[in-house]
């Protein structure tokens, strides 16, 4: 069985940064792997774990030569090996969902998986497509927000999140793509041996000629019009000077919103 594992890696930022001609400069910037995707990759490790057929796990990641960091953590944590996507062509740090639907469509064509699994959404764009997207574009069975998951040997019997607090339970063929919630399972740390074994793990790095794609067909959706701050909506009072004095401005807050009451 062969597992594909889509991930990303995110940008997270200070508390406090700057904006600079629709670009935050990247000492604000911390490069992590996507959270959802690293429930993803759990998922898809116990997999392999549970069954007694040898299962392969791939991931599969569209992103520059800086990001190789962050896909060696995913192989830390028992991913067998790893594709790395990336073109010139792709200048700008956002690459629509059309987009990646296609460049994945053409990874699963290459390495026919038996189930794909990615993070319903990432921490950057929260766009939360890609995976049903990408199961349209294959013609896979597909289930989306996926809390809890049993496997058999041809069915995918998933919980899924709907609006209002509703769950569905469902059963769906494979192949198939789910897209993994978090909360779904606790996600192990990389270990130090899991490391060091990293290292020596295959990256494979292609780009559109080796997926035989035409770049003319790679024109960006997305064009960056704004970037702005996040307004804080919060009351918070900040009190300054002598602990004495400070109590007593707290004291007197207190009683004018009657929280002594």
């Amino acid at each position: 069985m062969k597992v594909l594992v889509l991930v990303k890696e995110v940008a997270e930022l200070a508390e406090d940064f700057e904006i600079s001609d629709l670009v935050i400069k990247e000492r604000y910037k911390e490069h992590v792997l996507n959270e959802w995707d690293e429930y993803a990759i759990e998922t898809a490790v116990q997999i392999s774990e549970e069954r007694s057929e040898e299962v392969e796990i791939v991931s599969a990641t569209i992103g520059p030569e800086t990001c190789e960091e962050t896909i060696r953590l995913a192989l830390a944590k028992d991913v067998d090996r790893a594709i790395r996507f990336w073109d010139d062509i792709f200048s700008q740090d956002i690459v629509d969902a059309r987009v990646r639907a296609t460049v994945l469509e053409a990874i699963v064509d290459r390495e026919k998986p038996d189930l794909i699994l990615t993070g319903v959404q990432a921490d950057d764009d929260g766009f939360g497509v890609t995976g049903v997207m990408l199961a349209e574009r294959i013609g896979f069975h597909w289930a989306a927000v996926v809390n809890h998951l049993q496997l058999t040997e041809d069915t995918a019997r998933v919980r899924r999140e709907l609006e209002g607090g509703v769950e569905e339970v469902a059963s769906v063929p494979l192949p198939a793509v789910l897209t993994i919630q978090t909360g779904i399972n606790d996600p192990r740390y990389a270990s130090l041996r899991g490391i060091r074994q990293a290292k020596r793990k295959e990256i494979e790095e292609i780009d559109l000629a080796d997926l035989d794609l035409d770049s003319d067909h790679f024109t960006q959706q997305l064009e960056r019009r704004s970037l702005v701050k996040p307004e804080s909506e919060s009351d918070m009072v900040r009190f300054e000077g002598e602990a004495d004095e400070v109590a007593s401005e707290l004291a007197e807050l207190l009683r004018e919103r009657r929280v002594d009451a």
